[in-house]
């Protein structure tokens, strides 16, 4: 690796996880604020219609890069339930609050976060730049698990309007630090958006596996594939441990999984 100065990392299953039932409550949540402000909503037909429509926000901002919001799923959503509700409603904003709650009430660090954050503040300027719809509720994260005052930059796909792996997320994050590129290293989980991304823009990924050999032993069968794994020249780690003998040029134990690697 060449010479870093400057380490960003992903959120979501990089440096928090959220407990499965979040999933299940967050719905749930959103579809309670909005009866108790006044909408007969019934289950039964509120969240077929909501998935659907999540689904195609979602697969839309994917293919064009470009950052979408749930009060645009709600809004739709209702409107095709018969409810002419546009997305800058108040209730829609009350019921956004509500289902991030959950991911709030949930979100738990990685073993080890505000230990490795500790021991490397100071010896690099550190970053974070996430993927998610809500902005609010990821600094709300920070905050509450008491990872806010480690950044230096804080950056959130809905605020810039586009999320990884976008070029315009990546140039953001290397103007807000204003270092050369290739002296930032990126620590994410996903293959596509965190690791393919950094790489195309000029950082040095590092792929962290913590979430997804958590989630195999889970539910065995979830891991990649052979043909999905990451080139040969991106270090993979799954500690924070890892990370820490990979930043000062040492080579974990066999048994410790750390792939190194000197390009």
């Amino acid at each position: 690796m060449q010479q870093i100065t400057t380490l960003a990392f992903d959120l979501f299953d990089t440096l928090v996880t959220v407990e499965s039932q979040s999933r299940h409550e967050a719905p749930v949540r959103l579809l309670n604020s909005l009866r108790i402000q006044g909408l007969p909503i019934d289950s039964d037909t509120f969240f077929p219609v909501y998935r659907e429509v999540a689904q195609q926000f979602m697969e839309d901002a994917r293919r064009e890069g470009k950052e979408t919001h749930n009060r645009f799923w709600i809004s739709t959503t209702l409107q095709r339930l018969g409810h002419d509700i546009a997305p800058d409603d108040s209730r829609i904003a009350v019921a956004v609050e509500a289902y991030f709650s959950a991911f709030l009430d949930h979100a738990v660090p990685v073993p080890d976060t505000l230990e490795m954050l500790s021991a490397l503040k100071g010896r690099y300027r550190l970053g974070l730049l996430s993927n998610l719809t809500h902005a609010p509720a990821a600094r709300q994260i920070l905050a509450r698990l008491g990872m806010a005052p480690f950044f230096d930059v804080v950056l959130i796909s809905g605020d810039l309007g586009y999320r990884k792996p976008h070029a315009h997320v990546f140039r953001h994050l290397i103007d807000a630090f204003a270092v050369p590129k290739e002296h930032i290293a990126f620590i994410g989980d996903d293959l596509d958006a965190d690791i393919r991304g950094a790489q195309q823009a000029g950082l040095q990924p590092i792929w962290t596996v913590y979430a997804r050999m958590r989630k195999a032993l889970e539910a065995p069968g979830t891991m990649l594939p052979a043909d999905l794994q990451p080139p040969p020249t991106v270090p993979t780690i799954a500690s924070w441990h890892e990370l820490l003998l990979l930043l000062d040029g040492a080579s974990a134990p066999p048994d410790q999984g750390l792939v190194p690697t000197t390009q």
